[in-house]
């Protein structure tokens, strides 16, 4: 498993990505992608159509070259009661993983959504959580959702905060490009760079980049055989 390139935060020209899905998929895949989660922005409106699309583009794109391609959704800016629901009727339409848009310092994100994400069965990461509260944290590892270290520039300024309470409380950390251009696509240096940069050391870095992210695909497989809500 040593130096595969796994991300499972980024997005299309469905929401405010610049590439449709196929040309994501394809890009990653030859930048050395082995698993790529398209999480495109949607809420109440817009989550059947996207769920639908990426859906479609993934089976495709996973017929014809070797890379795992996971339809999903990033919950964006809803009211935190409003989450769980939307988490579970994206999970019903065929979202493969739920991210929930964190409490990133940049954007005015509603107080409480790293609450309601953590709570909700069906939400599997919490993007860019900003100031992630110990007891938050605590919660995450309790209840198996997976937090971010984001690559993107500005929800990055909180990644050593969110690696210093993840590490005290067990909570498993995950690297994710939340790419919306091509150049923004990872590379195994840059995710390494990432984690280095909020704090882990180099054994830290390789669980983050190596085992957390089979985790993750382990809790998706469970939650898909129906052994997981």
């Amino acid at each position: 498993m040593a130096d595969l390139l796994h991300d499972f935060h980024t997005h299309t020209f469905l929401s405010d990505g610049e590439l449709s899905p196929v040309e994501l998929i394809r890009r990653a895949h030859v930048r050395g992608y082995r698993v790529i989660g398209v999480a495109d922005h949607a809420g109440p409106g817009n989550l059947l159509d996207v769920v639908r699309q990426l859906v479609e583009a993934c089976a495709f794109c996973q017929r014809h070259w070797d890379i795992r391609a996971l339809p999903g959704v990033e919950l964006t800016h809803l009211p935190p009661i409003a989450i769980a629901e939307a988490a579970r009727e994206a999970r019903m339409l065929g979202a493969e993983i739920v991210v929930v848009h964190g409490e990133t310092p940049v954007e005015p994100v509603p107080p409480g959504t790293n609450w309601a994400a953590i709570r909700s069965p069906d939400v599997d990461v919490l993007g860019h959580p900003g100031f992630l509260s110990s007891e938050e944290a605590v919660a995450a590892r309790e209840l198996g959702v997976f937090i971010e270290l984001s690559a993107r520039r500005g929800h990055s300024l909180a990644n050593g905060h969110v690696a210093r309470a993840c590490l005290e409380a067990g909570s498993r950390l995950i690297v994710d490009s939340d790419a919306h251009h091509p150049d923004d696509l990872l590379t195994r240096a840059l995710a390494a760079k990432v984690a280095r940069g909020a704090g882990l050391t180099q054994d830290q870095v390789d669980t983050v980049l190596n085992e957390n992210p089979v985790a993750l695909l382990e809790r998706l497989a469970r939650r898909k055989e129906g052994n997981l809500r």
